[in-house]
């Protein structure tokens, strides 16, 4: 099975489009775990745990584990997803971007090394640097098309020949790059408007979602503009929903909480 294939049955199992981020900020950890040699494996392992039951996939950032040397962790924590909740696809946040011998390298390091199912990649190199992730043919490859931040602005809706630059990678990514079918888009949740017109080009394409919670984005409208393929990403309003021992079961109200939102939403006419 591919990777949306994958997808597809995460999403009706689970009955939910939430994808849990994990962000593990080490100076925001809970004070009894601070001092583990392995905390922030123990941190993840713990959040990922109670969140499992309302969340679709799991999406880590591979920043913050690369900042507190925690690359080790991050494999132990992919094997301990694959291993305790089968099913619940892993997106690596990697957002690589490179040619193409040095992007077969990042692939190998996304798919071989971390067992990821699914990677974030930046397209703006144009589509030979993003073949050789294509190579690995189960497994997915989201392309950074309207982003969530606000100074995605400053290129994404620049005007490349009567179209916005974001516009354009959605119809590549939809069109003549996605022979493999292999391909979705990140699109944030912080833009509606532009999510709205990104699902009317590429129809029933899975959307990675991020901006809910800590950044702003509206469920209401999220739903409304990309419908029901999405998998909808909240790291820090769920990580750290509470600080003390007790932090796992925050999590797990806060995911629910998400979870439920969105269900409701999609529900509506």
């Amino acid at each position: 099975m591919n990777f949306y294939g994958s997808m597809e049955a995460a999403w009706q199992r689970a009955g939910s489009l939430l994808c849990v981020g994990l962000d593990p900020d080490p100076s925001r950890l809970p004070a009894h775990l601070a001092a583990r040699p392995d905390a922030v494996f123990a941190f993840c392992r713990a959040i990922v745990d109670a969140t499992a039951p309302f969340a679709c996939a799991f999406k880590p950032q591979i920043a913050y584990f690369a900042a507190a040397r925690a690359e080790e962790q991050l494999e132990t924590l992919i094997a301990h997803i694959h291993r305790e909740h089968p099913g619940k696809p892993v997106i690596l946040d990697a957002k690589r971007g490179d040619i193409g011998a040095t992007a077969e390298q990042y692939a190998r390091e996304a798919f071989e090394r971390y067992r990821a199912d699914a990677v974030t990649v930046n397209p703006y190199m144009g589509f030979d640097s993003i073949e050789p992730w294509l190579a690995w043919r189960d497994r997915g490859v989201f392309l950074l098309c309207r982003t969530s931040n606000p100074g995605g602005s400053d290129l994404q809706s620049l005007d490349v020949g009567g179209e916005r630059l974001f516009e354009r990678v959605a119809r590549l990514a939809a069109g003549p790059w996605n022979g493999s079918g292999q391909l979705g888009l990140v699109v944030g949740a912080t833009f509606p408007e532009e999510l709205a017109r990104v699902r009317a080009i590429v129809g029933p394409m899975p959307l990675l979602v991020p901006g809910i919670g800590a950044q702003g984005g509206d469920i209401e409208a999220t739903v409304r503009a990309g419908g029901p393929r999405m998998i909808v990403n909240s790291s820090r309003a769920i990580l750290y929903a509470g600080a003390g021992e007790d932090f796992a079961e925050a999590a797990a109200a806060a995911a629910q909480a998400t979870r439920e939102a969105l269900r409701e939403a999609l529900a509506r006419p």
